[in-house]
């Protein structure tokens, strides 16, 4: 399909009013290109390879006709059973992808149920149950699904869609996806959708799909440098902290933010640092229980915290029961995909990305829908060769894009083809230079054991909040008694002064500014007189004793009464 040509409406789609009622509570007025594309030829029972970049609706793109699917075979139908396979690489996309049917669902009432036996619950007995009554749709990991395929009777299968095809089997789950297969029946519709077609989605696409038809949309892979601007820092290790203390403070960055980071003890550094200086922040990684990330994004999404560090260097390891991993991180997780992060108007690769497509996922993040973002990246020396690779990969990609301009509000003339498309950010490291020593001092606190202690002060309260754990320690209360009263983890000492930002260290461009500001206000001393100041010295130092205080020391015999 062309850029051009008219793209369908939802009410052309041939869709169920219902359908079309949930769609107009969800605010959508038309669909995506790559909506109006799939729906169609998924409606006609065809099987199809969807590529599409990330946010560009493609949950929707096979949720829709899915559920229309399950809406017509109910009419004529005469028993329960379970009609369509999801299958996703994490618990966070299951979770997300079943939040989505359900949602478009909703106007439907009971007629389409959805059971997510990945994301939502661990326990077995739950997922079983939930198995048990034969919902419409079920969402799931390979693995997950396979582990229960005693329960559910796959054989009525209709529709199986893989999402983020091009993980499952990068994530470790090929010999599960194969074994999965035989259990399906002869004939059914599959439906693949990634954001990249990779070697394994064309082992995938042979092993599933028959006369396929495949939607490669032509676009870049990411949004127009008018939604999304790409900026960086040449910094070195020693920089960062100061750079980073300094944009937050001075509130240069604004908005909800993600900060990348290339491994989980970085995560719990980069936090002990902020939190040095008053700013509150959760981390992500793939250590984490899923319980907790799901319940860290919410957080996130509903903006109890403006500021998320996470990692993703699972995606840079070997896959899933290769390697006995002694960090035991979940291989169902990771933070660069499929985490619909809501609302995020900055990316800041605190540690640059390892490769071109990490940085690709790891901007995805921002500028979703008509949302403007930016990315903003600390860059070493050592890392100028990946930048420039990301660069070329960026002015390839967006260079199909036809219309390519610069900011609409500026005067600037267009953008000449041999233009950095990641400019360099206005950042002068003489005007910050104020701010080095607290940084390195607060980035020194975050010493190894700081952030090892950090971790086993998480892992404890995780143990004391479990439900699962609560019948054991009701059992065993010595236990409990001893986990409560165990050594106390070292903290870093929080000096409140560190949160507030004095004015003989701003820049002078940002004095007026940030002066009014509160968060940059210093506090103000309070006066006191002479004789105040003196007493308060005098209470204060220890050799310093007063005759009452010292008669009362030495025990002075008390007066008689006058009889």
């Amino acid at each position: 399909m062309s850029q051009t040509q008219k793209l369908l409406q939802f009410h052309e789609l041939e869709l169920d009013q219902r359908i079309l009622k949930a769609i107009a509570q969800l605010g959508w007025v038309q669909p995506t290109l790559i909506q109006s594309t799939a729906i169609p030829l998924l409606l006609e029972g065809k099987d199809v390879v969807v590529r599409a970049r990330t946010g560009s609706g493609k949950t929707a793109a096979y949720a829709l006709p899915l559920i229309q699917k399950i809406l017509n075979s109910k009419m004529n139908a005469s028993e329960q059973c379970v009609s369509a396979l999801v299958l996703c690489p994490t618990k966070e996309l299951c979770r997300q992808s079943r939040q989505v049917i359900e949602q478009l669902a909703e106007s439907c009432g009971k007629v389409v149920r959805v059971a997510d036996i990945a994301g939502s619950s661990n326990d077995v007995a739950t997922q079983r149950h939930a198995l048990a009554e034969r919902p419409d749709i079920v969402v799931a990991t390979p693995s997950k699904l396979l582990a229960h395929a005693d329960v559910v009777d796959l054989q009525h299968i209709e529709t199986l869609v893989v999402d983020e095809a091009d993980l499952i089997f990068a994530f470790g789950y090929e010999k599960d996806f194969k074994r999965l297969i035989k259990h399906l029946p002869p004939i059914y519709q599959a439906v693949l959708v990634s954001a990249t077609i990779s070697d394994d989605v064309a082992r995938m696409k042979g092993l599933c799909l028959h006369n396929a038809v495949t939607l490669k949309l032509e676009e870049p892979d990411l949004v127009s440098l008018d939604q999304l601007t790409h900026q960086r820092i040449l910094a070195e290790e020693n920089d960062k902290p100061a750079i980073l203390c300094a944009l937050l403070k001075l509130t240069l960055i604004q908005g909800k933010s993600i900060i990348f980071v290339n491994n989980v003890d970085r995560c719990y550094k980069v936090r002990l640092f902020l939190e040095q200086f008053g700013i509150r922040s959760c981390v992500l990684n793939s250590e984490l229980p899923a319980n907790i990330r799901i319940h860290t994004i919410s957080q996130f999404n509903r903006g109890i915290y403006d500021i998320i560090i996470a990692s993703d260097e699972h995606l840079l390891e070997k896959p899933a029961g290769k390697t006995k991993d002694k960090s035991q991180r979940d291989h169902e997780s990771s933070a660069s995909r499929g985490i619909d992060f809501q609302g995020v108007n900055n990316v800041i690769n605190f540690d640059f990305p390892r490769d071109v497509t990490s940085y690709i996922h790891r901007a995805g993040r921002t500028a979703r829908g008509n949302n403007k973002g930016s990315v903003l990246s600390f860059v070493s020396i050592k890392e100028l060769p990946v930048n420039q690779a990301v660069e070329e990969r960026l002015r390839c990609s967006l260079g199909k894009e036809p219309h390519l301009t610069v900011d609409a509000l500026s005067d600037e003339p267009q953008k000449p083809a041999g233009e950095d498309i990641i400019k360099l950010y206005q950042f002068k490291m003489e005007e910050v230079e104020a701010f080095r020593y607290r940084a390195q001092d607060c980035w020194r606190a975050a010493t190894r054991v700081a952030v090892h202690d950090t971790r086993i002060r998480e892992i404890k309260n995780e143990i004391l909040n479990c439900e699962k754990l609560k019948g054991f320690f009701e059992e065993n209360k010595r236990d409990l008694l001893a986990l409560r009263h165990d050594k106390p983890a070292r903290t870093i000492k929080v000096q409140s002064h560190l949160s507030h930002v004095p004015d003989y260290i701003l820049p002078n461009a940002l004095k007026r500014v940030a002066l009014a500001r509160p968060n940059t206000q210093a506090a103000k001393p309070t006066r006191t007189t002479g004789a105040k100041s003196a007493y308060q010295r005098q209470s204060n130092d220890p050799l310093m004793v007063s005759e009452v205080d010292y008669g009362k020391r030495r025990g002075a015999p008390k007066r008689r009464k006058a009889k």
